[in-house]
C-alpha cells in the first residue's frame, strides 16, 4: 500500500515537473520568435533611389558592429508603413514627419519616428521649361497625390509665387482646393509618387520626391525650384510604438547617425540630401 503510494506521489511530481518545463520552453520559445529582441538582426523597408542606398551603406557599418541588416525594398510610399504596422519589418527608412503622422491619422496606427536622417527635397523638374517664367498660362503641373506631400508641394508652388493658399491653412494638410489664388491657372494633376517622373512627358513640370528623382536619373541641378534648408521634412527612421526603445533598433539608429553616415551622404548625395542629425 505504502509502496503503491509512493509510486503515484512520484509519478504525479514528474508529471508536474514536465509541465512546469514545458511552460519554460514555451517562454523561452516565444522570446526568441522575436528575432529582433534576442539577436542582432533586423529587417528594414525602404523605397527606391538614395533612401535604399542609404540604408545599404547605413547596412554594411552594422554588419561591422555585429547587427545584421535586411533590407525589404518597397515600391511605393504606403506599403513600408502597412508592413511596419502589421510586424513584417521592424523599422523603416523613406519618410518624414508630416507624412508618418498622416498615415497614423488615416490608419489608425501608432507609427513613431525614433531617429532622424536627412532632408531630401521636393523639386519642380520640366523637360519643356527652362526657367518659372517659362511655364505658359494653364500649364500643367503634377504633385504627389498624398496629404502630406501633397500640401507640401503646393506649399512649394506658393513659395515661389505660383499661387497662394488660403488664410490659415495648415500646409501639411492643404489640398487642392485650398488654392485661393492661381494668377496663372495653372492645372494641377495629383498622381502616385512613382508616376511623377514618367509626367514630365506629358505634363508642364513635375513636382518629384528626392527618391524618384534621383531613380529617373534626374539631375538636381536642373530643377526649376526646390525647397530650401528651413524645410521641416527631415526624413526619419520609424517603428511602432511599442518597439521605439528597442535596443537593437536603437542600434541601428546610432549607427546611422555616424560621422561615416554623415560623410557618405555628403560625398554621394551633396545636391539631393541633407544630414539631419
Amino acid at each position: 500500500m505504502n509502496l503503491k503510494k509512493t509510486v503515484i506521489i512520484s509519478l504525479a511530481a514528474l508529471a508536474c515537473a514536465g509541465f512546469i518545463a514545458g511552460c519554460g520552453s514555451n517562454k523561452k520559445d516565444a522570446v526568441s520568435a522575436d528575432p529582433a529582441k534576442t539577436k542582432n538582426e533586423i529587417k528594414v523597408g525602404t523605397t527606391p533611389g538614395y533612401s535604399e542606398q542609404v540604408v545599404e551603406f547605413v547596412a554594411k557599418e552594422a554588419e561591422k558592429e555585429g547587427l545584421k541588416v535586411t533590407i525589404v525594398p518597397f515600391s511605393d510610399y504606403v506599403t513600408p508603413n502597412q508592413a511596419l504596422a502589421q510586424g513584417d519589418i521592424d523599422v523603416n527608412s523613406y519618410q518624414h514627419v508630416p507624412f508618418l503622422e498622416a498615415f497614423n491619422e488615416k490608419n489608425g496606427t501608432k507609427l513613431v519616428p525614433i531617429g532622424n536622417t536627412y532632408l531630401a527635397p521636393l523639386r519642380l523638374f520640366s523637360n519643356k521649361h527652362k526657367t518659372l517664367s517659362d511655364l505658359p498660362d494653364g500649364a500643367s503641373i503634377a504633385i504627389p497625390n498624398d496629404p502630406s506631400n501633397g500640401g507640401r508641394a503646393l506649399l512649394l508652388l506658393e513659395k515661389n509665387g505660383l499661387l497662394k493658399l488660403k488664410e490659415g491653412v495648415n500646409p501639411v494638410k492643404a489640398v487642392v482646393s485650398d488654392i485661393a489664388s492661381n494668377p496663372k491657372n495653372l492645372k494641377i494633376i495629383e498622381l502616385e509618387a512613382p508616376q511623377l517622373p514618367r509626367a514630365l512627358e506629358d505634363c508642364d513640370a513635375s513636382i518629384i520626391n528626392g527618391g524618384y528623382a534621383v531613380s529617373a536619373g534626374l539631375d538636381p541641378k536642373t530643377a526649376l525650384a526646390q525647397e530650401d534648408n528651413t524645410s521641416p521634412y527631415v526624413n526619419v527612421i520609424a517603428a511602432r510604438e511599442q518597439d521605439k526603445d528597442n535596443p537593437t533598433y536603437q542600434k541601428f539608429v546610432k549607427i546611422f547617425q555616424t560621422e561615416a553616415t554623415r560623410k557618405y551622404i555628403n560625398d554621394n548625395f551633396q545636391a539631393t540630401l541633407t544630414p539631419g542629425f
